[in-house]
């Protein structure tokens, strides 16, 4: 398909359906927690992954190569990927889809942060610093405001570990483009990060305890979906999007992300959705708008 200078009905409706299955995909972890180890489970996914999207790269004809001078921000990517998944499951294990929802889907916010400081364009404007005031307000509720009834549903260990996977996440992107990895593909750069933390993931669940947690048929399932629908066709789907539509654009629609995730707890999961979670809600979506919002061009003197 050829690259478009804005979003079509087919993008809009695709960007939504995916931002659905992100909010989803984090009721599968927090279900299949509860059969596998979440440490033990992201390293499987990591490893599943890679097997899936090698076989697509041979199968559509792109070499598995590597660059000269590539591997050490290769394996830098790898460790980057292993800590944002070890802390997303971890939180997902400890607190509620509704909050992680809420605080991870604030990774635009740290992105452009870092990007001000290393991806030379990227400075931050007027507005995109009031939507990082929003944003932050909007953790900094959804962390300090939760129910303290002690009951585990409002984790401060668990919100402070979606926190820090939320940084990972943005210092995953700060990596691909503010390293010669945005010189190779971005599938080559996914399967970096799939086999780096496959290691790395597997390694570290030794430490976590128990590997399995009298897994049952839907909990092998949900490891699969995890493999299949978000490792393999998801983030493939996710850069064929930003090959054809303005990375702004497409940026933009992470904002539904939240909701869907928010939306999904309560509905699936029938987790509380307090008035301090739904206040974090606003304030992080209204600053990812605006921090999403794409600039006004420059008019002609």
């Amino acid at each position: 398909m050829a690259q478009k200078d804005r979003i079509d009905l087919f993008g809009v409706v695709t960007l939504t359906l995916f931002s659905l299955l992100l909010g989803f995909n984090q009721v599968v972890i927090k279900v299949t927690n509860d059969g596998l180890q979440p440490v033990f489970f992201a390293g499987l996914r990591s490893l599943g992954g890679a097997l899936c999207i090698y076989l697509w790269m041979r199968a559509r004809g792109i070499a598995v190569t590597v660059k000269p001078g590539i591997v050490p921000y290769g394996i830098l990517i790898g460790l980057v990927f292993s800590a944002e998944f070890i802390c997303l499951f971890i939180a997902l294990d400890l607190t509620t889809v509704t909050r992680t929802s809420v605080i991870f889907y604030t990774m635009p916010v740290w992105l452009a942060i870092g990007a001000h400081f290393l991806i030379p364009g990227e400075t931050l404007t007027r507005t995109k610093v009031a939507g990082l005031a929003l944003a932050v307000a909007g953790v900094a509720i959804a962390i300090l405001l939760r129910d303290r009834s002690g009951e585990g549903e409002a984790s401060l260990a668990g919100d402070l570990f979606a926190l820090a996977a939320a940084f990972g996440w943005a210092g995953i992107a700060l990596c691909a483009r503010a390293t010669p990895l945005k010189d190779i593909r971005p599938e080559m750069q996914l399967f970096w990060q799939l086999c780096v933390s496959a290691v790395l993931i597997l390694a570290a669940s030794l430490a976590f305890g128990p590997l399995l947690r009298d897994p049952e048929p839907i909990h092998w399932a949900g490891l699969a979906f995890q493999i299949v629908a978000i490792v393999s066709a998801g983030f493939l789907l996710w850069m064929w999007l930003l090959s054809i539509y303005p990375p702004a654009s497409v940026a933009a629609f992470s904002f539904l992300a939240p909701i869907f995730g928010v939306g999904l707890g309560w509905l699936l999961l029938g987790e509380d959705v307090g008035p301090e979670i739904l206040v974090a809600l606003v304030l992080v979506c209204a600053g990812l708008i605006l921090i999403n919002r794409p600039r006004k061009a420059p008019v002609p003197a």
